[in-house]
């Protein structure tokens, strides 16, 4: 077997952040229009603008009257009722004089004169008249015209995914359409002999390509589209071929074949290919035998000579399905964010109290199964009983993974612990 040009195995904050560096480097160019509504997740290539002020008048934020601070002085304060403004008021606004008072509603244009509202609790209305029994400061109850933006400044950054908020900025300057990112098309190839298509009846010692769905999921929430490719068997020819497949799409990734077993080819054949490896494997649990690295891409110029053009990234993932799913969140997933044109999102991790005692052998970064529980500010955490990670029955109960570090053997019940959602 050829070994790798470099790469080696790293602690999980090494690799992730290998990834993360050569992930800051991807600069995604293509984009195209996209109605607003469809938008919804995607990212954004061009920054939005505010096309007026915001807000474009002086608003109220509260119901009550409007008046001149300075009337209220002495309280309790009785002041004239010249009339009311509701929001979206038709036609011109009286201007406020000394003395007077508007009724107005949230979100309605305060008065030219009046410097701040009084909320309607601490007035009492007598007719034309209303009595006030509490003062205001010049400014209280009153957002400033273009105190949220100002005509031509940046509501939403070029870059951003677009969230409910996002769309709801983009709606409230008028874009019908918007100009967001093409999305990455990731290539997923799941590896090895014992792997049957999903619609095939498997034989007793076969298991069906689980991976390749699980994968193509959450390349799809982190902005990429999935092109499943066939299964390759445990061949190197038929495994270059399609390796090279894989390799027309903007990301390669593999799931199996990446351990040191005899009929483990996918390193030997992307040796073969003159990759670069980055790592070949992390210390974390599960996951360890997890590769990253690239393969030089080349293009013919004009004068018909293979020129160096850019690099193709790939990553091999273990077989075992909560690897596969545990390894494409800490590794690939910045990659594909990269590609489709956001900056790679921080991993979050909650905390909470552990609900069981743990107990593990130390060395490797574990993010063990788990349930979170709870309600409202009490929260507690345990993990799954699981049989290793092929058991994706145990992955389907859990809802977040306990991070267990790797110079931890004991961690007792009540202890607080990293929790990463998932």
């Amino acid at each position: 077997m050829a070994a790798p040009s470099t790469g080696s195995v790293l602690s999980f904050e090494e690799a992730r952040a290998v990834v993360e560096k050569h992930a800051s480097h991807i600069v995604a160019t293509d984009h195209e229009s996209c109605s607003l509504l469809s938008a919804a997740g995607r990212i954004l290539a061009e920054p939005i603008l505010a096309d007026r002020d915001l807000p474009p008048f002086p608003r109220a934020t509260r119901d009550g009257y409007a008046v001149r601070a300075a009337d209220l002085k002495s309280l309790p304060s009785k002041l004239r009722v010249i009339g009311e403004i509701k929001a979206g008021p038709v036609g011109p606004i009286p201007p406020l004089n000394s003395g007077e008072t508007i009724s107005i509603m949230t979100g309605a244009p305060a008065p030219p004169g009046a410097d701040a509202v009084v909320m309607i609790e601490y007035t009492s209305r007598h007719n034309d008249s209303v009595e006030i029994s509490k003062g205001v400061s010049s400014g209280e109850n009153i957002v400033p015209r273009g105190a949220e933006a100002k005509l031509g400044s940046v509501l939403v950054d070029r870059g951003t995914r677009l969230n409910e908020t996002a769309i709801a900025l983009a709606a409230s300057v008028g874009k019908a359409k918007v100009e967001v990112f093409a999305r990455p098309r990731v290539a997923v190839l799941s590896t090895g002999d014992e792997v049957v298509d999903i619609d095939s009846r498997p034989g007793p010692t076969q298991i069906r390509n689980s991976n390749s769905y699980s994968l193509a999921v959450q390349i799809e929430r982190a902005g990429g589209i999935p092109e499943l490719l066939p299964i390759a068997p445990d061949e190197p020819k038929r495994l270059h071929g399609l390796v090279e497949q894989g390799l027309k799409s903007d990301l390669l990734i593999m799931t199996g074949g990446v351990s040191m077993g005899r009929y483990d080819l996918v390193e030997q054949v992307l040796s073969e290919m003159h990759a670069e490896f980055f790592f070949t494997g992390a210390k974390i649990q599960p996951g360890r035998p997890v590769v990253f690295g690239r393969i030089p891409h080349h293009e013919r110029s004009r004068a018909g000579v293979p020129a160096p053009h850019r690099h193709q990234y790939f990553f091999g993932l273990p077989g075992n399905p909560i690897s596969t799913v545990v390894t494409f969140e800490l590794f690939a997933k910045p990659m594909v964010e990269s590609l489709s044109g956001s900056s790679p999102q921080p991993l979050v991790f909650l905390h909470a109290k552990l609900k069981s005692d743990i107990r593990v052998k130390s060395g490797l970064k574990r993010f063990l199964p788990a349930i979170l529980s709870g309600e409202h500010e009490t929260s507690q955490v345990e993990l799954v009983p699981w049989q290793g990670s092929g058991d994706l029955a145990a992955q389907a109960r859990a809802n977040c993974y306990v991070v267990v570090p790797p110079d931890r053997e004991h961690i007792p019940a009540g202890e607080w612990v990293a929790v990463m959602p998932r």
